[in-house]
């Protein structure tokens, strides 16, 4: 008689501890894992399609810094407006909800990227050029497809793409310093070493992070899932698709921390998902380092 095969638990186990290695990195991270109650209400106010741009100006109105900060980006370069606009009811208008939405998130969590050195070559604000970089290509990536709404939700979720990073940076920084050196010294690629070092990589830490913030799952799945858009559901893969190709583009510009997607490529097979061809990838590659400093100065500032 055949005795009943024992099921093999390894696996359960194995996603058990890593969640449990994600637990306790979030609950190591302090202030950083609450966002400003301005920024969570604006977020709540955008993803609700019954809202207006009166309803975003009642909260904006009452927070000055942010309130200057929209004026601020609505009169650069970076968008473009003609002339000079002086309210923010007017800038709610012409940039729209979700670009509003943009410039609060980018102002809660561009303080998080200040501070001390990751390594003797990268900054937590490296890890923020990077980012601004990766926004960047995404919106021109998106344009370039003909979808000229959607580019404003891709940018912003190049923009936070690597939250993950942070997490480790202020839960496990001498692990993460570590990490990175293993990467620099030609042992691992940058997933590998995470995986090495903490039992996690920077996917799994942001995506529990967005998670904790309540994201839209298209934000959640771009953070959790950049480094491989076949992992997500078909509806979910273009977006996805398109933040792997940002991330990848500028790490080959080696602008800011460029070391996740090191050694990366675009593959057809991610061009496909993405719906791009190469020359729109090009396109977008050869404006990238100068539109990143301009992006830079105008959300950092």
């Amino acid at each position: 008689m055949t005795e009943p095969a024992v099921p093999d638990n390894s696996a359960s186990a194995a996603v058990n501890e890593t969640q449990t290695i994600v637990n306790r990195a979030l609950s190591r991270i302090g202030d950083i894992a609450t966002l400003p109650a301005v920024t969570m209400r604006i977020i709540e106010i955008v993803e609700n399609p019954k809202s207006t741009a009166r309803d975003l100006h009642e909260v904006i109105k009452n927070d000055p810094a942010l309130s200057a900060k929209v004026l601020k980006v609505v009169n650069s370069a970076f968008y473009g407006l003609p002339g000079q606009i002086a309210s923010v009811d007017r800038a709610i208008v012409l940039l729209g909800l979700s670009a509003v939405k943009n410039i609060a998130i980018a102002s809660s969590i561009a303080r998080m990227f200040r501070g001390e050195k990751i390594t003797d070559k990268f900054t937590a604000k490296d890890v923020w050029a990077h980012s601004v970089a990766v926004a960047v290509a995404a919106r021109s990536l998106t344009r370039a497809l003909g979808h000229k709404p959607e580019a404003e939700e891709t940018f912003l979720a190049g923009l936070i793409h690597d939250l993950g990073i942070l997490v480790e940076r202020q839960a496990f920084g001498e692990q993460l310093t570590k990490a990175v050196n293993r990467t620099m010294a030609g042992e691992d690629r940058f997933l590998a070493s995470e995986t090495q070092v903490f039992g996690a990589d920077h996917q799994m830490f942001g995506a529990a992070l967005a998670g904790k913030w309540k994201f839209p799952k298209h934000l959640r799945a771009c953070i959790g899932h950049h480094h491989d858009a076949s992992c997500v559901s078909e509806e979910m893969q273009q977006v996805v698709a398109l933040i792997q190709v940002a991330d990848i583009i500028a790490c080959q510009q080696q602008i800011g921390f460029y070391l996740t997607a090191e050694g990366a490529t675009i593959t057809p097979e991610l061009l496909d998902m993405s719906h791009l061809t190469e020359e729109q990838v090009e396109a977008v590659r050869s404006t990238l380092a100068e539109e990143t400093i301009a992006a830079e100065a105008v959300l950092m500032g």
